[in-house]
């Protein structure tokens, strides 16, 4: 069969005419049907920055897939844009659409019979998602990441949306004119490419290199950046290349992979919703991971880059330095990250670090070496107790105060809790509490950062806590403490609370408490009553019906029950 493991399904013998007239249409001929014909998935879109250059990348990808030997086929999936959709109702559709993508993504290649793929993308939740897919489908496959966006300027100051966002807070506080406000909305987003500081796109795109399932060297060049086209191309040709050494993900993503990503992640002080994606990305590839992995890797990692939001430089400048390789090599060196594991190059993670050569001299100060870390331990911490018995995540890269006790402020949506901060209801020592966000009960989980920015904003950052059953983006920077579970709408004591309660977010610790007696939680819980579902028709309604818990990665569990109405959805 040759490379052809599929697609002559579709390409070989006399009762397939029909199939090659259909491709004949496109363009194609008996040549490209004697070669093994490939997916070139992408996320292209003019909804986002992040996505507006993929067609661009994708057909530098095809070129390389081409020049290899196969013929590529080009398709898109959807993609959101978190920032775009942030602070309203929109943005519970940003975590569902990581799983139409990842479908999306099966479907196509299900359908059509490639042999092989390779997936592009840019915004968050759409990096997860062609890896979810990758795993998933178990054909040879390759990730490419869509590349930052540079940096904008204003006064001499690098600003991100991550400045825009934490603008609006200063403004509602009167620290910042219109004027002021309409200048840095003007300035900070420059062009294509994904957030620039290390949120959760840049977050993804450093653990897909970290995962073996990217190319390194392909996380951190910037999306205008002509290396990015290369590296586009030379994924199209490795794609090729894992085709005829029949390298699969599974043989890639393994559980010493993984771990290989958390530390990666702890390293960087990376987005928390690497926590949620990453377990995601393991229940395709049928890797036992567990939200207890990330807290027992983070006790022996170092946090050593210093990188927006917890610290100064932008993913440009990492690239600048020598890129995610530079920091995989402190962190192989010192012995802390699995060497003999495969990627997509062919060969293991030590000899493809080793062939990485920097064309650029290193920044000083934005990666430090392991013997003199930002701090010894890594940047995501994992909390549990009476209000997070299956665990809670807290990211405390340049976070100043790493505890709190204070009365709660309970919100039962975000658009609250954003009014009552707005307003300067919010004081020192409170901890807000938003819930009914998680992943059934917003359902979608939204991201907080309208909320988590303004209290930034105002300068409560270090002396406001803030929990939730939802998630953050990875712009946020503060004690603020997500994906609490259970969440609110399955009953998970986050769902208890009262205004006045006290509470204690400890991140040295590893606490998420309520000064409330298991027999207090126990009355509580008896008057407790489950909300009506918000959604009952549509996609977020499905997503609900199916959703996991947060601790395992907010994934899709298809049921076997026969739902026959949508009222059980």
């Amino acid at each position: 069969m040759g490379l052809k493991t599929r697609s002559r399904e579709v390409t070989d013998g006399p009762d397939k005419a029909p199939h090659r007239a259909m491709l004949r249409a496109m363009g194609l001929n008996d040549k490209d049907f004697e070669r093994p014909l490939i997916g070139v998935a992408s996320t292209w879109n003019q909804a986002t920055p992040c996505n507006i250059h993929l067609d661009r990348l994708a057909r530098k990808a095809s070129e390389g897939v081409t020049s290899a030997g196969g013929t590529p086929r080009e398709f898109v999936s959807i993609a959101v844009s978190d920032a775009i959709a942030m602070g309203h109702e929109g943005m519970k559709a940003s975590l569902v659409s990581r799983e139409v993508i990842a479908d999306s993504i099966e479907l196509m290649i299900h359908a059509h019979r490639y042999d092989g793929v390779v997936t592009i993308a840019g915004c968050d939740k759409s990096l997860p998602g062609s890896i979810m897919a990758l795993a998933r489908i178990n054909l040879p496959g390759i990730f490419v990441y869509g590349g930052t966006i540079m940096p904008g300027i204003l006064n001499d100051r690098n600003l991100t949306i991550q400045d825009v966002f934490e603008a609006v807070g200063e403004y509602s506080s009167g620290n910042l004119s219109l004027q002021q406000l309409r200048e840095i909305e003007l300035n900070a987003c420059p062009g294509a490419g994904s957030c620039a500081g290390l949120y959760t796109a840049n977050t993804m795109a450093s653990i897909s290199e970290a995962l073996g399932i990217a190319l390194i060297g392909s996380a951190s060049p910037p999306a205008i950046d002509l290396k990015r086209d290369e590296m586009c191309k030379e994924t199209g040709k490795a794609e090729l290349r894992l085709l005829e050494l029949g390298i699969k993900p599974r043989d890639i993503l393994t559980f010493e992979a993984f771990e290989n990503a958390i530390t990666v992640l702890q390293a960087l002080g990376g987005s928390t919703n690497g926590v949620l994606h990453l377990l995601a990305i393991a229940n395709e590839a049928q890797v036992k991971l567990s939200i207890d992995d990330f807290e027992r890797i983070r006790r022996t990692t170092p946090y050593i880059a210093d990188l927006r939001p917890g610290g100064r430089y932008v993913m440009y400048d990492l690239d600048r330095a020598g890129g995610i390789p530079l920091v995989m090599k402190k962190l192989l060196g010192a012995g802390m990250m699995h060497g003999d594991v495969m990627t997509v190059s062919g060969e293991d993670l030590s000899r493809s670090l080793s062939s990485f050569k920097e064309e650029t001299p290193s920044i000083d100060g934005i990666v430090r070496d392991v013997s003199s870390p930002i701090t010894p331990n890594g940047a995501i911490t994992i909390l549990k107790g009476n209000l997070a018995p299956d665990g809670a995540v807290v990211k405390t890269a340049g976070v100043d105060k790493l505890a709190i006790t204070g009365e709660v402020k309970v919100f039962e949506r975000e658009e609250d809790a954003f009014s009552a901060v707005s307003g300067g209801e919010i004081k020192q020592g409170i901890v807000v509490a938003i819930r009914y966000e998680g992943p059934r009960g917003g359902p979608g989980m939204r991201e907080m950062l309208a909320v988590t920015a303004a209290l930034a904003g105002q300068g409560l950052g270090n002396d406001v806590g803030l929990i939730t059953d939802g998630r953050f983006s990875g712009a946020t920077h503060g004690l603020m403490v997500g994906h609490v579970s259970p969440e609110a709408a399955l009953g998970g004591p986050i769902a208890l609370l009262r205004d006045g309660d006290l509470i204690t977010i400890d991140a040295i610790s590893g606490k998420l408490t309520v000064d409330l007696s298991p027999i207090d939680l126990r009355e509580r819980k008896k008057t407790w009553i489950p909300p009506e579902p918000k959604y009952k028709w549509g996609a977020l309604a499905k997503y609900a019906g199916l959703v996991s818990s947060a601790a395992e990665g907010a994934i899709c569990v298809p049921s076997t029950h026969n739902l026959s109405s949508i009222d059980k959805i």
